[in-house]
């Protein structure tokens, strides 16, 4: 197995046990509780690939389903995607996706790491929001404006605060990959 592939596997296989334990720090604010879960999702799609932020994602959903205890409150199980929070777990590998494929295309274009990086934090945030907001809508039976105002809403600011969180861990540890390197 070649250096980079090991590289890769091992980050994706710490991202995905980051992404499990920024579930302990549960805060129940009503039905969507506060995680750490966005900014973990916004650092995947900052440090790797579409393709391997997808996997990441993918593994780390499939873990959850089969009921390992990865999801908020640590719990797991398949029901959780039928909840009324089961629309923000069935964004992550979108949003990751899309984002990842934007920061990239951005790169290539020239445009300033931190730009990219803004970028795409944003497209999770919209994304997450965007299919959150509709699960939830639909779960619950709600009408679009108390969804939004329950599932959405009250996280607009965190979720910011969390990925500026993120883009500061990515830079470091993009940093941290070049010094190794050097």
């Amino acid at each position: 197995m070649s250096r980079t592939s090991t590289r890769t596997i091992v980050t994706c296989g710490l991202l995905i046990a980051l992404l499990a334990l920024s579930c302990l720090f549960t805060i129940p604010l009503g039905p969507v509780p506060f995680t750490l879960q966005t900014a973990v999702i916004i650092l995947i799609s900052l440090l790797l690939t579409p393709g391997q932020a997808a996997a990441t994602c993918g593994i780390y959903l499939l873990m959850g389903a089969v009921g390992l205890p990865v999801f908020s409150g640590m719990t797991g199980g398949f029901g959780k995607f039928l909840g009324p929070t089961g629309g923000f777990l069935v964004s992550y590998p979108i949003a990751v996706t899309l984002a990842s494929f934007v920061r990239r295309s951005l790169e290539r274009r020239g445009v300033r790491q931190v730009i990219c990086d803004v970028v795409a934090a944003a497209c999770i945030i919209v994304i997450a929001d965007i299919l959150g907001w509709l699960w939830f809508m639909v779960v619950t039976q709600s009408d679009p404006l108390s969804a939004f105002l329950v599932a959405d809403a009250p996280f607009i600011a965190i979720d910011c605060a969390k990925a500026a969180l993120a883009i500061a861990v990515a830079v470091a540890v993009r940093k941290a990959i070049r010094w190794q390197r050097a």
